[in-house]
């Protein structure tokens, strides 16, 4: 194509994924964009490659064929919730799958490559329920996984130039919200006052992604609208 940067994005059809995958091609990235749903992107530096992310082969292969990339952004998810007495093997398996092995998967295959190159990014989209809330018990244990996964890859990685962080927000104004599955539980509006914004997350993650944060890695990023606040 060009001699733009690329990047991997996972979940780029909608919310954050796409406001990522959008932030990234306005800053003149190339973009892959990994997802079981249609693109809703386009342009000459988007790609679209559908996988199915839960199934970690079919994820492995889609890395595969990218081959060499600069950045790896790790957004798809999904939300089930429950409370005791109603939680469901199904929902902890498929955020599980998606949440967790997806990212496993994907990096056992671009973090090497990173590594051998001398230089990589990578940000995985976690939440800030992953310290644990009512009735969120399986989701915050999948995304609470995702902050250990990066903490240890930087660790391994940190000396070959390639950085490993996780990006945490608040309720979040996305499609997800809308979820029949969320059933009757309404969001938690952080005391900002108002949801945050996809578009403010991908700010955050075009910085992580960038020359300038080099030198920050390992680390679990709140985006919260001061939700983090009263501890």
């Amino acid at each position: 194509m060009t001699g733009a940067k690329h990047a991997v994005v996972t979940g780029t059809s909608s919310g954050i994924g796409k406001a990522i995958a959008e932030r990234l091609l306005a800053d003149g990235w190339q973009v892959t964009g990994f997802d079981i749903a249609p693109a809703s992107l386009n342009g000459p530096l988007f790609m679209s490659t559908t996988v199915d992310l839960s199934d970690c082969a079919a994820a492995e292969a889609a890395a595969r064929e990218v081959g060499a990339v600069e950045a790896w952004v790790h957004a798809a998810g999904v939300l089930r919730v429950g409370a005791l007495g109603s939680l469901e093997a199904a929902d902890a398996d498929l955020m599980w799958r998606l949440h967790v092995q997806a990212a496993t998967c994907i990096a056992n295959v671009v973090l090497p490559i990173m590594a051998a190159a001398g230089h990589g990014r990578v940000v995985l989209v976690g939440s800030r329920i992953s310290a644990g809330l009512p009735g969120r018990s399986q989701y915050a244990a999948s995304k609470a996984a995702l902050v250990a996964l990066a903490r240890s890859w930087a660790a391994e990685v940190v000396s070959r130039g390639v950085t490993v962080n996780v990006v945490s927000p608040a309720a979040t104004q996305t499609a997800m919200l809308d979820d029949p599955e969320r059933r009757t539980e309404a969001p938690k509006v952080p005391p900002l006052g108002r949801l945050i914004q996809p578009a403010e997350i991908a700010s955050l993650v075009a910085y992580l992604l960038s020359r300038d944060a080099a030198a920050v890695t390992g680390q679990d990023i709140a985006i919260c609208g001061g939700a983090t606040l009263p501890r």
